[in-house]
Order: C-alpha cells, then structure tokens, then sequence
C-alpha cells in the first residue's frame, strides 16, 4: 500500500472518529464540561476556601491541571473502547481488517481520534476553568506535549480494553475499577508531600501522578515528580501499550474468533 494510500486511510477513520464524536456533543462534550464545573464549584471555591494554599498556591489554582487532565484521560479512553467495541459487535471492523490498510494505520486511526476528543474537551474544561479562576500557564509547550502524551497513552488503553471487551459491560470494568481510583489518587486534589512517607513511596507507582504532575509543571510551574522523570514514565508507557495493541490486532485477538 502507497504512502499517499496509507495517509487517505488514515485521514479516513480519524475523520470518521472526530466526526463520531462531535455529532453527539452533547454526551461527549457537555458531561465533562458540567462535571468539571461542580468540581470547580464545591473543591475550588466552598471547600478550596476553607483549605487554603496547598504547596504555595490557591486550592483551586492547584487542582486545576488536574481537573483538565482528568478531562482529557477519561475521554480520550472512552472514544477508542467504544468506538473500537462498536466496530466489533457491528461486524465492520472486518472489513477494515481484509482491507489492504496496514494494522498500524487503524491503530494509529483509533488513537489519534481518542486524542482528538481528549484535546477538545480538554480545551473546553480549560476555558470553563478561566472563569473560576486566574488561569496563567507557565510553559505552553509542556502542557500542551502532555495533554497530547497522555491522550496517547489512554488511547492506547481503550484499544487494548475494546479488543479483550466480549460486551458492553466489559468496557466499564477498567474505567470504573482502575483508571477512576488511580485518577483521583493520582495528586489531583493534594500533593503527595502532605502523605506519610510509606503512602509517598506507595504513590510513586502510580503513571497517573507523573502525568498530573508533569501536567501541573505546564501550567503552575511546580510539581512534586522530576519532569524529565515524568516524561520519560509517560513515554515508556506509551511505547508498551501500543506495543501490545499492535500484537493484539496482528494476532486478531478478540477479532477473528
């Protein structure tokens, strides 16, 4: 397959992803949009208020990055399992599958449309958080290379769960009982200096805290992780999960059964 016909292909199911997804904004879109507002209403401003500064800074200004991130990890991975899932209980990724398109074309198809859900709503939860507080980001290219590494990495995530998922209930066991709890033990809402240091230690193994943190740096300018740390954690992650995505959709796991 010509590189031009690759890049038509590809052009193709990232079109049909965006398009996917804009098409029912409402449930892709404004959910988060609202979510992210209650969390900026009752932690930034009710609770956020009583707190304080955390690690020398507003309590709403600290949690911002990590609201934005969260935005962007949860859809990000919710767009690739279900779309990919879709495609599988429909019977059309068959037909992908015979086309003459390489399996590195889909995968990259799938994953640059849960990216491109990820940075939409990720902009959107960033333009509501201007309006609760005085939003000043530190390093544009930083933030905006994590947004773009992690929705990569969750992308990659939802592939992986969409090709072992044998239902729809399949699809929520990872979110609900993995990627939720490590999200919100990821240093969203404190820094991990305030744990005792056996729960430090314990949170170093968490990739959701590099990321938040590298996150944070974007924007605040402070983080409790070595950035080249973060990124190299974010990285090595992204390497294996599309590692094991291609292995999946070489063999037709979960595909050609």
């Amino acid at each position: 397959m010509k590189l031009a016909q690759q890049y038509i292909a590809f052009r193709t199911i990232l079109t049909k992803e965006i398009l996917r997804f804009a098409r029912i904004w409402v449930q892709t879109v404004v959910p988060p949009a609202i979510t992210t507002t209650l969390y900026f209403v009752i932690f930034g401003n009710l609770i956020g208020s009583r707190i304080g500064k955390m690690d020398g800074y507003a309590y709403i200004d600290y949690i911002v990055p990590g609201l934005i991130l969260m935005a962007v990890i949860t859809n990000a991975y919710s767009n690739v399992v279900s779309s990919f899932y879709s495609a599988k209980f429909q019977k059309h990724v068959e037909e992908m599958l015979i086309s003459p398109t390489p399996n590195g074309i889909i995968l990259a198809g799938y994953i640059a449309g849960g990216v491109a859900r990820g940075v939409c709503v990720g902009i959107v939860v960033t333009i509501i958080s201007m309006f609760f507080t005085d939003l000043k980001i530190e390093n544009w290219g930083i933030s905006f290379l994590v947004v773009v590494l992690t929705a990569t990495l969750f992308a990659a995530a939802g592939f992986i769960n969409a090709v072992y998922a044998k239902s729809f209930d399949d699809i929520s066991i990872i979110p609900t009982f993995v990627l939720t709890p490590l999200t919100y033990l990821g240093g969203i809402f404190y820094t991990i200096k305030m744990l005792p240091e056996f729960w430090q230690t314990a949170s170093l193994a968490n990739p959701i805290l590099y990321m938040i943190n590298a996150f944070r740096y974007g924007i605040l300018g402070a983080s409790d992780i070595d950035i080249g740390l973060a990124f190299s954690i974010i990285l090595i992650f992204i390497v294996l999960l599309i590692a094991w995505s291609m292995q999946l959709l070489n063999k037709g796991v979960g595909l050609r059964n």
